[in-house]
């Protein structure tokens, strides 16, 4: 259920509302907006039926949210939620381009790649410290050391870092060293993951799964949203289809769907979705031209040596020239990089 309020409605008559929904045993989320604020109620929507709550002062309208998914959808919130991380924000005009190597694997060369992708016009860096890896004798990252080095390039770049927590054990670490914490395919529905980082502060960024239908996403979404954390960043990144010829298939219809049922950002990661490091410029432009708020991409300044996924990775000169074909197709849709 949604409570719309009035333009012109108190700070008082909000908590009178608040202190009501609460009394009947139901958790008010509360949503300020630039003309509105709105109240989501989470619970038994029976209960607020037999509610005049429309009589209520500072009242416009209530109404029923039809979507299983409450708080991610446009019915919840109708403006597009703005993320900020670390003063890079994720849903505006400007297209946040999220760079760096699959894996931390040293520190010299992590900052030198955090530096030139900086120089390349990207906004954050990304990295793993904790690495899911389909094999237990492949490289598994270099845990809180990694996200030491993690820190530290960023800093000395000037990039806000975007890491991934693959389990609630290293929460605190990843909280103390990261400024935004990533949820890969793999734990989208690690629903107790799900949970602790909806209990955190720091903005999240989940990832679909790579069987994962749109509405399982957003679900997933909804545990971080209901646990009080409204700073999510949904990321396409290719599911798994019958198609051989790339890793996985970017689902670049998923945007603008996700657009239509949410107010939450997106940005697609062409480097999972493709596998290949050719097809990651032309995808990234596609999924611009669909209206994506950011992209991910991999760079390494040798991804012949890289630890992992350097089939995927752009050589730095290559990460400036997608940079240079996707500026020319943000102006085309009235976006900025």
């Amino acid at each position: 259920m949604i409570i719309v309020l009035r333009r012109d409605a108190t700070e008082k008559q909000l908590k009178h509302i608040v202190d009501k929904v609460k009394k009947l045993g139901l958790k008010p989320m509360i949503s300020k907006g630039i003309e509105r604020t709105i109240i989501g109620v989470i619970g038994e929507e029976d209960i607020l039926r037999v509610q005049p709550l429309e009589v209520f002062p500072g009242v416009e309208k209530v109404m029923p949210v039809l979507a299983p998914y409450k708080l991610v959808s446009r019915e919840f919130k109708s403006d597009k939620t703005i993320v900020s991380v670390g003063g890079v924000k994720i849903g505006g005009k400007k297209i946040a381009v999220i760079a760096g190597p699959c894996s931390v694997e040293n520190f010299d060369s992590l900052l030198k790649i955090a530096k030139q992708a900086k120089k390349g016009g990207a906004a954050m860096l990304r990295g793993g410290a904790f690495k899911p890896r389909t094999s237990p004798y492949a490289f598994q990252g270099l845990g809180e050391e990694g996200l030491k080095y993690l820190h530290q390039a960023g800093k000395e770049a000037g990039l806000p870092i975007v890491t991934e927590l693959m389990d609630v054990r290293d929460i605190d670490s990843v909280e103390k060293y990261a400024d935004m914490i990533q949820i890969g395919a793999r734990n989208m529905q690690n629903f107790n993951l799900l949970k602790e980082v909806g209990l955190s502060k720091k903005p999240v960024l989940l990832k679909r799964g790579m069987m994962s239908t749109i509405k399982e996403w957003l679900m997933s979404a909804e545990y971080i949203l209901v646990n009080g954390n409204f700073n999510v960043v949904l990321c396409e990144r290719g599911i798994r289809t019958f198609e051989e010829a790339t890793r996985f298939t970017m689902d670049v219809s998923a945007i603008p769907v996700v657009k239509r049922l949410s107010h939450l950002p997106i940005i697609a990661d062409p480097s999972h979705a493709t596998g290949k490091w050719g097809l990651v410029g032309p995808v990234a432009k596609a999924a611009v031209a669909c209206g994506c708020d950011g992209l991910m991409v991999e760079v390494h300044t040798n991804p012949e040596e890289a630890l992992s996924d350097g089939s995927q990775s752009l050589m730095p000169s290559n990460f400036v020239k997608m940079m240079q074909e996707v500026k020319k197709v943000a102006k085309a849709v009235g976006r900025d990089v």
